[in-house]
């Protein structure tokens, strides 16, 4: 369930956060204002909860070390140009050209170089130093921390253009780390664009446009075509094509009409609509997609916390190793100018930047992809964990179905096949089983002149069926129980090929057989060979059916196994029992809610704008389409592939880069490429999974 927000809590949305450790440090300075309760900042998203009484001016000079803007959740956030934001950068790779150029001319030796090169690191990298003295005041140690002890080494022992390069290059990597984030959470950015800040109002008789957040529940929403609808609602007046490809991630347009529903982000293709509004604009689908997208990385994924247990131990080792290289070798004989530049190059090939980064880069990638295709992964615990299960449990009606059964055979026992269907049809009117819609729209389609019988006394009769008096005789409709003597074929044939037999008769005679059966999606069979083919080993149909209709549809899926005749609890037991526990329950997030909830991911079917499924399934496909299993399955696996690879990057590159101490070949320049090197490599791999489908 979502937890609901303390009555304290408020979000805002945050510019300027370019680092994950920046992320890190401004939550921390956010929870030591007065007031403050409880802070914590989503990287991922830009966004800031913070649970107590502050003011924004306050917030942002908590973020001042990096020029932090702070903004209401719902305002539109200012988007400056890139080179506009990282202006400083361009002015200190002049001033170290002027300073190349002063050297050549001059000679290295000349003042005008050094004081080029000084004024280059100091425009550079003044927010690196206001956070790296800071924190040195605190004895906190990230990699602003580091970067700027090398810095001020390197001036101290001389190396003025050395240490105008590193910032530069530094400030690079941030600029260009900044920007793959910005690549990354474009996705969710593109959700929260879809859907049209005002719209045109009937209230009260009177039309106006006015603002999404000034609409309320029960106003009449005007729609033209080619419009994008502004709020969730359900049609009162008109028929349309509606492209759902924003919430639902489905290509083709859904044909609607009076007493459907809609949703906001939606486009409205062919035909005027008049809809009445059923959700607040902070209740729409979309917006609980948005919020879910934007919070999903506050549940961590397991390679994350690993990461980020890893790197708590992993930079106070890379100062001690500095230290150890800088002191050491001079006491047995070494020049310590030589070893403190070497110890220097230490702190800076040793930046944690590119490991801290390398799994929540992919893991906002994946999710905000999978949003953009109709998926809804609420967070990168779940994500990772698709991509470890090994079987696949699926309800069958909805799902691996079609969800609506449909006639497939029938066969008279009579010659007086008109008046048999006469009488079916009469029956049938007055039923509300879901089978009794099946034959009426058979019935409709193949006999269409045949006319509905007068029935009177109509009964139902609690599991076998239905009867009545029709022209002065009891007429029957229901199963094969419900009637004596019923022969064999083809009552016998239907039910081995799973279907459900209803049969018609009188006191005397069985007039006709109608076989039923629930048909499998198309594209169900398909589905089932790709998820063998991305090497999920089972997948089993729960499903409360006979075993017969059961069996039947494992043999045509081509499914490992089938589990028929189950109430909503056996379900239950079975994910529980599973031998392994690596299972997936998918079904429609409503009646299979205890399965879902018991197994390792839950994912739920057609959940645009069913708030349980939205609610207790990890994964939602917003469509009603099982399609997407494959795909999910898919951009999880490779998403553990990326971050084992980036995993792997960022450390196997500091390894090489600190092996380069041995025979004193490591330079501040090598320390900071490897560095910037593999932070963008990182990155860049990461943004591969945009290109999943």
């Amino acid at each position: 369930m979502v937890k609901p927000m303390p009555s304290n809590e408020q979000t805002y949305r945050l510019n300027g956060i370019s680092c994950a450790n920046c992320a890190k440090t401004f939550e921390n300075n956010v929870k030591d204002l007065d007031g403050v309760e409880d802070a914590t900042v989503h990287f991922a998203s830009s966004k800031i909860n913070v649970v107590g009484d502050t003011s924004i001016a306050d917030i942002e000079k908590a973020g001042s070390f990096e020029n932090i803007k702070v903004i209401t959740e719902h305002t539109d956030p200012e988007k400056e140009p890139f080179w506009v934001r990282h202006d400083n950068v361009l002015l200190a790779i002049l001033l170290l050209a002027f300073g190349l150029t002063a050297a050549f001319t001059f000679g290295s030796a000349h003042y005008l170089p050094k004081v080029l090169y000084g004024f280059s690191a100091l425009i550079g990298g003044l927010s690196l130093f206001q956070t790296g003295l800071r924190n040195l005041t605190k004895a906190r140690f990230d990699m602003k921390t580091l970067m700027t002890i090398a810095v001020i080494g390197a001036v101290l022992i001389g190396e003025w253009r050395e240490a105008a390069v590193v910032v530069i290059l530094f400030a690079i990597s941030e600029a260009l780390e900044s920007y793959s984030m910005d690549k990354a959470r474009s996705s969710i950015r593109s959700l929260m664009q879809v859907s049209p800040n005002n719209a045109h109002i009937r209230r009260n008789g009177q039309e106006q446009t006015m603002a999404v957040e000034d609409i309320a529940i029960g106003d009449v929403m005007l729609v033209k075509p080619g419009e994008r609808i502004a709020m969730d609602g359900t049609i009162i007046k008109g028929a349309s094509s509606i492209n759902q490809a924003a919430v639902t991630g489905e290509s083709i347009p859904a044909e609607k009409t009076a007493g459907n529903e809609v949703f906001a982000g939606t486009i409205n293709q062919d035909g005027f609509l008049e809809i009445e509004v059923t959700k607040k604009t902070e209740d729409t689908t979309i917006a609980k997609i948005i919020h879910m997208v934007e919070d999903a990385q506050s549940e961590r994924a397991p390679a994350q916390a690993f990461v980020d247990r890893f790197a708590a131990y992993y930079t106070p080792a890379i100062i001690a190793i500095a230290m150890l290289v800088a002191i050491v070798p001079p006491l047995f004989g070494g020049v310590w100018s030589t070893w403190i530049y070497q110890g220097l190059a230490v702190l800076v090939v040793g930046c944690p930047c590119a490991l801290v980064i390398s799994t929540p880069v992919a893991i906002v990638t994946a999710i905000g992809n999978a949003a953009r295709n109709g998926v809804l992964i609420k967070g990168g615990i779940h994500l990772e964990q698709i991509g470890t299960i090994d079987t696949i449990a699926f309800d069958k009606t909805g799902t691996l179905t079609k969800g609506t059964p449909k006639v497939t055979d029938i066969h008279f026992f009579t010659n007086e096949r008109h008046r048999t269907l006469q009488y079916l049809s009469g029956l049938e009117a007055k039923s509300t089983h879901p089978l009794a819609n099946a034959v009426l729209d058979y019935v409709k389609e193949e006999e269409p002149d045949v006319a509905a019988a007068d029935v009177q006394s109509f009964t139902t009769v609690h599991g076998k069926g239905i009867q009545g008096e029709i022209d002065g005789k009891t007429v029957y409709a229901g199963s094969p129980d419900f009637f004596k003597n019923v022969p064999d074929h083809p009552i016998v044939n239907y039910q081995e090929e799973g279907k459900t037999v209803m049969l018609c008769g009188t006191d005397k005679d069985l007039l006709l057989a109608v076989a039923l059966r629930d048909e499998p999606r198309e594209e169900s069979k398909n589905v089932i060979k790709k998820l063998y083919d991305l090497g999920i080993k089972k997948t089993v149909m729960l499903t409360g059916d006979h075993k017969q209709t059961a069996k039947a549809l494992k043999n045509d899926l081509a499914l490992t196994d089938v589990k028929a005749g189950l109430l909503p609890e056996d379900k239950l037991h079975f994910v529980k029992e599973h031998e392994n526990g690596n299972i997936a329950m998918i079904g429609d997030g409503i009646n299979d809610t205890p399965a879902l909830a018991a197994s390792k991911v839950g994912m739920a079917m057609g959940s645009a704008g069913t708030d349980s499924a939205l609610e207790t399934a990890d994964v939602a496909f917003m469509g009603d389409d099982v399609t997407k299993l494959p795909y999910t399955v898919k951009l999880s696996r490779k998403t553990l592939a990326i971050i084992k690879e980036n995993i792997s990057f960022a450390i196997g590159i500091k390894i090489l880069a600190l092996l380069l101490v041995i025979p004193g070949w490591l330079t501040l320049w090598i320390a900071i490429f490897a560095d910037m090197g593999a932070t963008l490599l990182v990155t860049l791999n990461a943004l591969r999974l945009m290109r999943i489908n």
